[in-house]
């Protein structure tokens, strides 16, 4: 018998949450798709060739932020 496995929404990301699950999901389609580990962080890193529903990387403001809030 399969399990089934509850999912949480969390409609409540921050700008730095939701870049890292963008990076995330990218870096398993490139995996997915075949390409080496190496590969696929270098891929990563050259921002000008992400996708286009990919958000640009939070300013170092909105990481300030999120890292006050944690911190409450």
């Amino acid at each position: 018998m399969a399990t089934r496995k509850k999912q949480v929404v969390d409609d409540n990301y921050s700008k730095l949450d939701q870049y890292a699950i963008e990076l995330h999901e990218f870096y398993k389609a490139l995996r997915r798709a075949g390409f080496s580990v190496e590969i696929s962080l270098g891929v990563l890193g050259m921002k000008d060739i992400h996708p286009e529903w990919m958000t640009s990387a939070p300013s170092l403001d909105d990481v300030r932020k999120h890292l006050d809030e944690d911190e409450d």
